[in-house]
């Protein structure tokens, strides 16, 4: 066995333990930053730290808080807040105080909230605001189990005409409550820490389903030990590392962050308002940050809109330059994989250099000039925008889990990492493909199970460990392993041909720069169209330029002009296709899809059935008179 293996199995049963040796061994060292808003309200944040004994001070606290409030082992405490500092904290306060975090996406309507919160059995919430709190006391008559509210954001979030004394309290005042427990009894969390089994339950995450109710992922601290564990043996971060952290926390990908960073001990600065990323990267300037892919395309479109709008001249060095990127990125990991040694011939090298002083290095300065890579997690990222990222020196490792898997089960490893596929299985997983296609997985990470629902469980969970992902991929000899698409979203024509829509629709984000998002349909008809949706800020910056300046968003979209421009890219796209794949019509959306109407999950994933359901009349208008075979 080796090392690696034995590190990761000897591990101590929760994060809970690691979190008392990473403060005994670096107490003063920096853990967290976060931005505190200017005063006045204008100007830049103030960034403030915490050291490692600092937020264990504050993790204590807000432990012991909840222990004095008669929470008990495995009660569940739920969480709805944005990615924020206090969400960590509070996160790692229920761990040490040995209950279980249900978490809950701050955009969850009050009706879902109130469903989340009662099938887990939440004692207490931990609430960000009095938005929050309205959605849990509009419904408290249906949660007889929630006993507290502990309100992040103590503005007009106060107790109200009605409420049980003691219901509403501030997070402030949780922590104050268990500083004065602690006076008396100061081992009170290092018992609770110490009785922590591997197999007590830790968190309950909640799948945002396209269809029906969530369920909800049990998810005990072994899972969650063995990730950082396994995190920190795959050598792609190392204790001097600085990661920024924006992605949501309830979601899966957002939370294992955490976990990794305490057994690495580096500094993790975290901001989950999206809208402020783009300021925010200079001044963390990370070295290591982690994001869904609509974040890199979103970049992509935006470098191309910016070249667009400075000339055709400018325009033309861009896409010669974006082109460069892909050859050199192509050359570079085929040569990798042959040979060990990641060259190119010395023409497109030299060609490569000129790009960079004209491309590339304003690029990485965007990011704040010192990442060493990028991880994308969720759903795929399209070959040509990560060919084109790493070609310009940001190396984006894509990587594959589930919230059953705890989220990280692949991961492409440093310089060895191949774009468009998802790596090699974190140390300690297993995996193998069944003979329909479908990734299977096995290991420590693997889920115990759904909650209350053991008829749910067994359809995915065999006896001896194996969980079926629903996803189909291939698996190299050499075992990097490439998703090719979801079990259920694959479809069959009327002609007998099977397509993978996903795989079509990464080509395409490829191809186009004003798509942000695209649906390709077809099953059971004789031909494959798409529903697509056009990134707003890069399609009015072409507007501008093309005469239709003054017109609004829906009405550029419906602009015969800009019609014929996308259906440029659809014949760009359709040359690269086998003749049953083709999109031969499409439609463009009055609007983007978003998270509001429910087209996406909290996580970017499109949900299929619902943007169907949605725009019923466009997809029928397409296939309106042609003959069914």
């Amino acid at each position: 066995m080796s090392d690696t293996q034995t590190l990761i199995e000897n591990r101590p049963p929760s994060v809970a333990h690691l979190l008392l040796e990473r403060v005994a061994a670096t107490p003063d060292a920096e853990a967290y930053r976060y931005p505190v808003p200017a005063a006045s309200g204008e100007g830049p944040d103030d960034w403030k730290s915490l050291s490692w004994a600092q937020a264990a001070k504050r993790i204590h606290a807000v432990a012991a808080g909840l222990i004095d409030l008669g929470l008990l082992p495995e009660d569940r405490v739920a969480l709805a807040s944005s990615t924020r500092i206090e969400w960590i904290l509070a996160d790692l306060g229920i761990m040490c105080a040995g209950a279980a975090t249900t978490t809950v996406y701050p955009q969850t309507n009050a009706e879902e909230s109130a469903f989340i919160l009662a099938d887990s059995g939440s004692r207490v919430l931990v609430a960000e605001n009095a938005e929050q709190l309205a959605k849990a006391r509009a419904q408290r008559e249906n949660l007889p189990d929630l006993k507290h509210v502990v309100v992040l954001d103590a503005e007009g979030a106060g107790p109200a005409d009605g409420d049980p004394e003691g219901w509403v309290l501030t997070l402030a005042e949780l922590e104050a409550r268990g500083a004065a427990h602690l006076e008396k009894n100061p081992d009170a969390v290092e018992q609770r820490i110490k009785a922590i089994r591997a197999d007590h339950l830790a968190t309950i995450i909640y799948t945002s389903g396209t269809t029906g109710r969530p369920k909800g992922v049990r998810l005990p601290h072994d899972n969650w030990s063995y990730m950082a564990k396994a995190i920190a043996a795959t050598g792609l971060l190392t204790a001097d590392d600085v990661q920024y952290l924006w992605l949501p926390l309830a979601h899966v990908f957002g939370k294992v962050l955490t976990s990794g960073q305490i057994e690495l001990g580096h500094v993790t600065a975290v901001d989950g308002r999206v809208d402020k990323i783009i300021e925010n990267l200079p001044v963390v300037q990370p070295t290591y940050m982690a994001a869904v892919p609509r974040i890199f395309e979103k970049v992509y479109n935006g470098v191309a809109a910016k070249a667009r709008a400075g000339g055709g001249a400018k325009y033309k060095i861009f896409l010669w330059a974006a082109e460069v990127a892909r050859e050199y990125a192509r050359t570079s990991q085929d040569n990798f994989r042959r040979t060990g040694v990641a060259s190119v011939p010395f023409g497109l090298g030299a060609k490569h250099k000129v790009a960079d002083k004209l491309v590339y290095a304003k690029l990485r300065e965007a990011f704040g000039g010192r990442l060493r890579a990028a991880v994308s997690g969720s759903v795929a990222l399209a070959p040509d925008i990560g060919y084109f990222f790493a070609g310009a020196g940001i190396h984006v490792l894509e990587g594959y889990g589930l919230t059953e898997t705890s989220a990280a089960s692949f991961v492409n490893p440093g310089e060895a990492y191949r774009t468009g596929t998802v790596g090699k299985p974190l140390p300690g997983t297993e995996v193998r493909i069944a003979d329909d296609g479908e990734i299977l997985l096995r290991g420590p990470g693997i889920m115990e199970g759904y909650h209350g629902l053991p008829d749910k469980t067994a359809e995915v969970l065999e006896p001896d460990g194996w969980f079926h992902t629903g996803d189909i991929g291939e698996l190299s000899a050499d075992g990097y392993l490439r998703i090719t698409d979801r079990k259920k979203d694959l479809f069959k024509t009327s002609g007998g041909k099977y397509v993978a829509p996903t795989e079509i629709e990464g080509r395409f984000k490829g191809v186009c720069p004003y798509v942000s998002n695209v649906l390709v349909l077809g099953a059971d008809r004789n031909f494959c169209s798409a529903l697509i949706a056009l990134d707003e800020a890069a399609v009015m910056g072409w507007a501008k330029e093309n005469g239709l300046e003054g017109k609004s968003y829906a009405e550029v979209v419906a602009d015969p002009a800009t019609v014929a421009l996308v259906d440029g890219y659809v014949q760009q796209l359709n040359e690269g296709l086998q003749r049953w794949q083709t999109v031969k019509k499409f439609k463009l959306l009055p609007r983007d899809l978003d998270v509001e109407h429910g087209e996406l999950t909290p996580s970017l994933k499109l949900k299929r059935p619902v943007v169907e359901r949605e725009f019923k009349g466009l997809i029928e208008e397409m296939y309106a008179g042609t003959r069914e075979t």
